[in-house]
């Protein structure tokens, strides 16, 4: 082995997954690492990953970024929530927000809403940013300043940390969409600007040494490649990690059948139109609709399951949703790969994004999967002895998250009430991970807590459970027996101070267009 620490980085594969990690890794390590990226012009980015979860602030913050640095140059949205559209039924929806679930009387708030709620609308009376999203307001004043949120931004939050060790600790109030392209393009001028090299050229040959590592890569004008630590961005294809070093990939097919999405890039005239500051998943007769605003555009598609829809009908039913403005836009169709990859770092290779693992995007945790991927990398960043603990603990966090991922997706199809099709009907008998099956018994008498969900770390705290499972309908829940004896005065105080809180931000706030425009401008 190498008796100096490894210094010398080469990232395969560019798109979003390669961009954000070279500009983590000099950031984090400065002139101190070299980084050399090699990407094929031929290969684009895949377009599913253009919406994110509020951790992603972090990302940006390590970058020293600032919103009106990127957001302009990215055609860049807020987004509050995730709304979900017709998984209880035609006509119903509900928001899973970024807002942390109040209490009183020490039991969550959903527990008082099961009892005795408000109205029939948990989202809006347990939570502010369902209005918001409703009435399609910023999260931002025109001066720039952040609602007044129980979250103080920049009061006191510890710097530095990772996403899990923020977890519990804060909730900000909203995340992003965003052009995958156009930030990939951006963090390639960030990153050159501080030294990166970037190389255009096609990837020929993975040439390992005797121990079995990669010493080098070939490609067709550049030649040899070398390099101590080589990161695998080449999307499902998976060129380093499962092709030259034969990681295994672990499917998560039986319990998600959903391997196939076709995706529109729809004009909007973002003015006239406004929009929505969330994601809208809209259900389907065999998976499920993103919509995803962005400046001058809509991002939308159907991902969808081959066994039950064919991609001629699926883009038939694509473009019937997006409306005529959809007549002329050319669609790209994508096969999914769905599940990880057995180990995501194997010797001297690191994968991140869709060659580590993907699950299907409909919590937007593509972009969330390769920032949580790059924190890790760095902090197990290897020395001169390339310790295997290191490589054992950066694969188990990343196995955790996927694996948590997965089993919150799942909740959604178990729990999803719609069952006019074979599809929602094969849902509510499909396989689960494993403990699933006992947890969601549990949640039938005892709603989602933090001793109660997926135990490791994966991005999801309980509350989002909760929305889920009260949105969808399908699962029968109760509130606890003690409300039966408990003072609800503080609840109905709770209640009531966030309906005044969201008609007072409703009223004060600017649209996100009218925000976003002063931005831009």
């Amino acid at each position: 082995m190498s008796a100096k620490n490894p210094d010398r980085v080469v990232i395969v594969g560019g798109g979003t997954a390669g961009w954000m990690t070279a500009s983590y890794l000099k950031a984090a390590f400065g002139d101190r690492l070299s980084v050399t990226l090699v990407e094929s012009g031929k290969i684009g980015t895949i377009g599913v990953g253009e919406a994110t979860f509020s951790d992603i602030r972090h990302f940006f913050e390590f970058l020293d970024l600032k919103e009106e640095d990127w957001m302009p140059a990215c055609n860049a949205t807020y987004k509050l929530a995730v709304r979900f559209e017709d998984w209880r039924g035609p006509g119903h929806h509900f928001y899973h927000p970024f807002e942390q679930l109040r209490s009183a009387g020490g039991f969550p708030l959903t527990d008082w809403w099961l009892r005795n709620g408000p109205s029939e609308r948990f989202d809006k009376d347990c939570f502010v940013m369902a209005s918001l999203c409703d009435n399609g307001r910023s999260p931002r004043r025109l001066d720039g300043s952040l609602l007044d949120q129980d979250f103080a931004e920049g009061a006191g939050e510890p710097a530095g940390l990772t996403m899990s060790e923020h977890q519990g600790k804060t909730q900000f109030p909203y995340a992003y969409h965003f052009e995958a392209a156009l930030l990939a393009e951006y963090l390639a001028g960030y990153s050159i600007d501080r030294g990166v090299r970037r190389i255009v050229d096609e990837v020929r040959h993975v040439r390992l040494d005797e121990r079995g590592w990669i010493d080098h890569v070939v490609t067709k004008e550049h030649g040899q490649i070398h390099g101590d630590l080589f990161v695998d961005c080449t999307g499902f294809r998976g060129v380093l990690l499962n092709q030259a070093l034969d990681v295994p990939f672990v499917s998560y097919q039986d319990t998600l059948p959903n391997d196939s999405a076709v995706a529109l890039q729809v004009p909007l005239d973002t003015e006239k139109a406004g929009f929505r500051p969330c994601t809208t998943a809209t259900a389907q007769k065999a998976g499920w609709i993103w919509t995803i605003p962005l400046i001058g555009r809509i991002g939308t598609g159907y991902v969808y399951a081959k066994d039950y829809c064919e991609p001629e009908e699926a883009e038939r039913t694509l473009r019937e949703f997006a409306g005529p403005r959809a007549a002329e836009v050319e669609a790209n169709h994508i096969r999914m790969r769905i599940g990880r990859s057995e180990q995501s770092w194997k010797n001297n290779c690191v994968a991140v994004g869709l060659s580590s693992g993907f699950v299907e995007p409909l919590e937007s945790t593509g972009i969330f999967l390769i920032h949580h991927a790059i924190e890790q990398l760095v902090k197990h960043f290897p020395a001169a002895d390339w310790h295997p603990r290191l490589r054992e603990r950066y694969n188990s966090a990343v196995a955790n998250v996927m694996d948590g991922v997965r089993e919150f997706l799942v909740v959604h199809y178990k729990g999803a009430a719609r069952d006019d099709t074979r599809y929602w009907k094969d849902t509510k008998t499909r396989a689960m991970p494993d403990a699933l099956a006992e947890r969601i018994e549990r949640w039938q008498v005892q709603l989602p807590d933090s001793e109660n969900v997926f135990p490791y770390y994966h991005g999801l705290p309980p509350y989002s459970y909760m929305c889920v499972l009260l949105g969808t309908g399908g699962i029968p829940l109760r509130p606890s027996p003690a409300l039966n004896i408990s003072d609800e005065t503080a609840a109905r105080k709770e209640f009531a101070a966030i309906r005044d809180k969201a008609k007072f931000l409703v009223d004060t706030l600017p649209s996100q267009y009218e925000y976003l425009a002063e931005l831009r401008a």
